[in-house]
């Protein structure tokens, strides 16, 4: 089977694309593959917040089209970018090994966090982190960041911000760690659902592409992804909520912390639960439900209109 790939035109996207490329020419099933870059309205409009725009689905809409025009066989993703609810007709065929999850500080002379002065500018488009950096350092001053990876470097280094924080994975399958300042700890800074991970769409309907691309998961990742990702589902989040969750397995045993916080870091609903990991869905479902009793509902809706 020939496999054309849908993706984004950015260095990263192109860098995961290629991966997977790379991954599934080494199966017997696997004649050949082709990449299809392209732009979305994600990456063509950065004047404006993600939330005000609709979100970062809109980075996969385009992909998507594609798939369902026939132009396109599958798409790869960030799995952390990803709408908890895929559209009908589509499915997550791969959930690949994880990657770092961990946030990372990128600053002007490789500063810590607590080293930065008071009223530091810190680039991030995301209430996640937002709302985690007011946790550790109130005083910050959070300004929107948006563009492609080596966009945001550059935009640092041109004195627009004090630091930034983008995912480390990216920073790492790009080449770029030497720029990273700090690994956060998940009790620094809990990561986004499922991020590190990356996974492959495509169509339901096509069996055939669907089992060779099953070949690629990592049993671990999808349990802990499923976990993570059942958070935002059943919290009706959005990828620019600031909800957090991250899984870890041990011996068969999964343990799963999530967040969700105000974007000026106050309030803040904050739960674990462990349990089998085979029981991924219902564990998160059932975290999700603690979080629930506790208000994150009623607190994602007070900050629907929050603008970063």
């Amino acid at each position: 089977m020939k496999i054309r790939i849908a993706t984004r035109k950015s260095a990263l996207a192109l860098w995961q694309a290629n991966h997977v490329a790379a991954v599934l020419e080494a199966l017997p099933e696997v004649s050949g593959t082709t990449l299809l870059p392209m732009s979305t309205k994600g990456d063509d409009i950065l004047d404006r917040s993600l939330q005000k725009i609709g979100g970062k689905g809109l980075f996969i809409k385009e992909l998507e089209l594609a798939m369902h025009n026939g132009e396109a066989d599958l798409a790869v993703h960030s799995m952390k970018d990803v709408p908890a609810e895929l559209p009908v007709g589509f499915c997550l065929a791969t959930t690949m090994t994880r990657a770092n999850h961990r946030d990372a500080l990128i600053s002007a002379g490789g500063k810590l966090l607590n080293e930065l002065p008071a009223n530091a500018r810190i680039g991030s488009s995301s209430l996640r982190r937002q709302a985690q950096l007011k946790m550790l350092r109130p005083d910050l001053q959070i300004e929107a960041l948006r563009g492609n990876v080596n966009t945001r470097l550059a935009k640092l280094e041109n004195g627009e911000y004090d630091a930034i924080i983008l995912a480390a994975a990216g920073l790492e399958r790009l080449g770029l760690e030497k720029h990273i300042s700090h690994q956060f700890s998940p009790s620094e800074m809990l990561p986004a659902a499922a991020q590190g991970v990356l996974g492959i769409e495509c169509l339901e309907a096509n069996a055939e592409l669907r089992a060779i691309l099953e070949k690629l998961s990592d049993p671990i990742a999808v349990q802990t992804t499923t976990a993570e990702r059942t958070i935002a589902r059943v919290l009706e989040a959005s990828c620019q909520s600031p909800v957090a969750a991250f899984a870890t397995i041990e011996n068969g045993a999964l343990e799963l912390t999530a967040l969700v916080a105000h974007p000026d870091g106050s309030p803040v609903i904050k739960e674990s639960v462990s349990g089998n990991a085979d029981n991924a869905q219902q564990l998160g479902e059932a975290l999700a439900a603690r979080l629930l009793d506790r208000g994150a509902r009623e607190l994602l809706i007070s900050i629907e209109s929050f603008d970063d």
